[in-house]
Order: C-alpha cells, then structure tokens, then sequence
C-alpha cells in the first residue's frame, strides 16, 4: 500500500521512525514534509498536500492512506480535512484507529505526535492500515451524504440550514 504522511516540527523524529517501520513492513512511503526541524513551521501545506495525494491516489485506483501528525494532531486533521475527498480522523486509541477504518472509511488518520508513546502511535497506524472499511449499509449511506454535502452545500431528504 502507499502511505502519504505529514507532519510539523513536533513529529519529525517519529517521522523518520514511522518511515521506516512502513517501509519494513513492504509499504511506498511518500513524505510530504517537512524535510529538516524548523520549531516555527507551518504544517497546513504538509498536511493538505499528503491528505489530497491519498485523495487522488484512491481515485486513479491506487491503495492508499494518509498519516498526519504533529503536537496535538487537530490542527493537522483539520489541515487534511480541508481536501475534497479526505476524510481525516483524529485517532488516540486503537479502538479509535479501528472504528475510522470500519464506520467512517477515514482515508487519513491524524495522531498527536506529543500525546503517545512511538510505541502507542506505531500500534494505532499499524492498526489503521489493516482493518477494513465494514461497507455496511448505514455507514455507506452516511458516508455519501457527507460526500454529497461536501459537493453540493445539501444533503437531499435531509434538513441542513443553510
């Protein structure tokens, strides 16, 4: 499988792990950055570029997901989320790893670099990657009511304020 990732300066030593371990485990590994620690950069165009990768991936018909990472992991899933197609879940357990593969198809994960072990969040991705979206029905349908949301401002047959 292809894993994009992404980070800021709070993640790049887990970075470099996390690269290592994927590509041990016969994964592509693409970094989207950044390269070298810089304490004051800016993680939104790491993180969209990683997260719109995966998107375009997935649509040429390539098996691919998204790692993004930093302090918190919110401001990168929030980064990641800003992606047509990217559905990016914040993860700090492996119940939560599991349940955005199962129910929500989550394509990116975000975890905090700061907030777990390498060891946790090594687990929780490796986690993330095997399991399988459930394609059960009611996931499927909520699934593309966000889609069509996110394409069109409505969901049809549902109210949405406007």
């Amino acid at each position: 499988m292809r894993i994009h990732i992404a980070t800021d300066h709070a993640g790049l030593d887990f970075s470099k792990h996390l690269q290592e371990h994927l590509g041990a485990a016969g994964h592509e590994v693409i970094d989207h950055g950044p390269v070298e620690y810089d304490p004051i950069d800016d993680y939104p165009a790491f993180c969209i570029n990683a997260a719109a990768a995966v998107v375009r991936d997935q649509q040429a018909g390539v098996d691919a997901l998204g790692i993004v990472f930093g302090g918190s992991g919110n401001g990168e899933q929030i980064a990641a989320n800003k992606v047509r197609g990217a559905r990016a879940a914040l993860v700090w357990s492996q119940s939560t790893a599991l349940l955005a593969r199962q129910h929500n198809d989550a394509n990116v994960i975000a975890i905090g670099a700061r907030q777990h072990t390498v060891e946790e969040a090594t687990s929780f991705i490796d986690a993330f990657i095997a399991e399988p979206f459930s394609f059960e029905e009611r996931h499927v349908r909520r699934i593309a009511q966000l889609a069509e949301y996110e394409a069109t401002g409505d969901i049809a047959g549902k109210h949405v304020d406007h």
